[in-house]
């Protein structure tokens, strides 16, 4: 039997169908667009989303064939948004996603009324716009349809799961990424909904990842081409998913992934709180893998650089990689210098992560002279990418949080020369996975846990997740990065007041 891994994404939907020992059988994606209303707000269409979301479980189960049915689908999805609905299942407005800022007012109130910390230690998540509750408030408050009618508000995981089975359930995962879930006693939040005016009946049933809905409604099957047999499963919030697919379910292991956002992903047995945690805006929340909690440290910033570098100064490397066949980041980063360089670049070229989360701090490239060289710049920009991360890593060590071994995913795992540089200046062996969808997987491995297919979380991972090549730190390098870093540490701070000014 098969399994599908569906990702609800920001920008798009993939579903991979995957046997037991986690090889595709097949694949699709479409994207889907945001609307921007106002400056500053960013919403998804619902329908869109769902019509999006059948037509990839239709077209990945067709390329996969019959030959290995599918028996269960898990879903894993971004956070924050959702979708407010009537008493009969009607969308009632669009889906602010994430990085929507329309509700900064509510999360000034919160800060005003119960506090960053005391929601912080309910919740395991830092105040933030970002968060569903946030934008329920905004919506009760300025949408005369959502104030007279809402009878519930769902979240893209078991918004999916309700449509395609007729019963909505959410993951632990998922429920603390709307401000309004206890993470120790995994169930809505009274003291927080109450101070909001917001009932925890709106809300979908909290249950563990790898919990089963039901099974598809037999319309939904036909128009799938599915058996209506196929059970639907919770997976949840996309990076402790892409946790999962990655093989992270035990402490000291953290996988990397790296994008167009960077982000680190480590899992813990009990809830860190610490100041630390609240002060450089590192979550903690259920992972999916059960009797486990993770944080995330991430760049926003992440990949894209090396995507700015190839589009504003790396004409000469795209004209190379075009005449040769090459991949123009293979080309890229095999000019890039070996070892420290002088120049320096703080990565901020977006909005920054974790630690700062400064909405408008600035990039820089530092440290210039009539000496560097192009190589020298690429070097530069793949350093401040990692020291960044490198930064956050020193953060969770101060927070409590230890890592001892850093699994590798993404587009940036697949190149040799950065994974040996992570592991020098993070001073710990990084381990390269045969993964590109760590997401998925995750949900399918959900789905295979509840169906039967797998005996337990750990059984899943023995099957499906398989190590490369592992990268040692080298002593020399890492006594250099660590120089390197002790400078990198002052650039934001010097900085920062002349960039907010910018």
């Amino acid at each position: 039997m098969s399994l599908i891994g569906l990702d609800v994404g920001t920008t798009g939907c993939k579903a991979i169908v995957v046997n037991t020992e986690g090889k595709v059988l097949g694949e699709a994606y479409r994207e889907y667009p945001l609307s921007h209303p106002q400056p500053g707000w960013a919403e998804l269409d619902p329908v869109e989303v769902f019509e999006k979301v059948k037509v990839v479980i239709a077209e990945a189960a067709a390329r996969a064939g019959s030959a290995d049915p599918v028996k269960a689908i898990g879903v894993s999805s971004q956070g924050e948004a959702g979708v407010p609905l009537d008493a009969d299942g009607n969308i009632l407005y669009g889906s602010p996603v994430s990085f929507d800022t329309r509700s900064v007012p509510q999360a000034e109130w919160w800060s005003r009324d119960l506090g960053a910390e005391r929601i912080f230690h309910i919740t395991g998540q830092g105040l933030n716009s970002m968060y569903t509750l946030t934008k329920i408030q905004w919506m009760l408050q300025n949408v005369t349809d959502v104030r007279a009618r809402m009878r519930r508000f769902y979240c893209f995981e078991d918004y999916i799961i309700y449509k395609l089975c007729g019963r909505a359930v959410i993951d632990y995962s998922m429920a603390a990424r709307t401000l309004a879930f206890d993470i120790h006693t995994k169930s809505w939040s009274t003291e927080i909904l109450g101070r909001a005016g917001v009932s925890p009946g709106i809300f979908a049933d909290a249950v563990p990842s790898g919990t089963l809905a039901g099974p598809l409604l037999p319309e939904v099957a036909s128009e799938l081409g599915l058996s209506p047999d196929v059970k639907m499963v919770t997976g949840g919030h996309d990076q402790p998913c892409g946790a999962l697919g990655a093989g992270i379910v035990r402490p000291h292991i953290a996988v990397d992934g790296t994008g167009t956002v960077e982000c680190i992903t480590a899992v813990f047995p009990e809830p860190v709180l610490t100041e630390t945690m609240l002060k450089n805006s590192f979550a903690c929340y259920p992972a999916v893998a059960p009797g486990l909690y993770v944080t995330l440290a991430y760049n926003f910033t992440g990949g894209s650089l090396l995507r700015w570098f190839r589009d504003t100064l790396g004409g000469d490397e795209v004209a190379e990689a075009k005449a040769s066949g090459r991949d123009v980041y293979d080309v890229m980063l095999g000019k890039a210098t070996d070892g420290p360089v002088r120049p320096m670049v703080l990565p901020h070229f977006t909005a920054t992560g974790t630690p700062h989360c400064d909405p408008i701090s600035k990039g820089a490239i530092i440290g210039l002279g009539l000496d560097t060289t192009r190589a020298d710049i690429i070097k530069a920009v793949l350093d401040g990418i990692t020291l960044e991360m490198k930064l956050n890593l020193a953060l969770l060590d101060e927070a409590g949080v230890r890592i001892d071994v850093i699994r590798a995913i993404g587009g940036g795992a697949r190149s040799e020369f950065w994974l040996q540089l992570k592991a020098d200046m993070f001073k710990r062996p990084v381990v390269k996975l045969d993964v590109t969808e760590a997401p998925c997987l995750g949900a399918a491995m959900c789905a295979g846990v509840a169906v039967g297919e797998y005996a337990s979380f750990e059984d899943a991972v023995a099957a499906a997740i398989h190590e490369g090549e592992r990268y040692e730190p080298r002593a020399d390098r890492a006594a250099a990065y660590d120089e390197q870093f002790a400078l990198y540490r002052e650039i934001y701070p010097a900085l920062a007041p002349i960039s907010h000014r910018m």
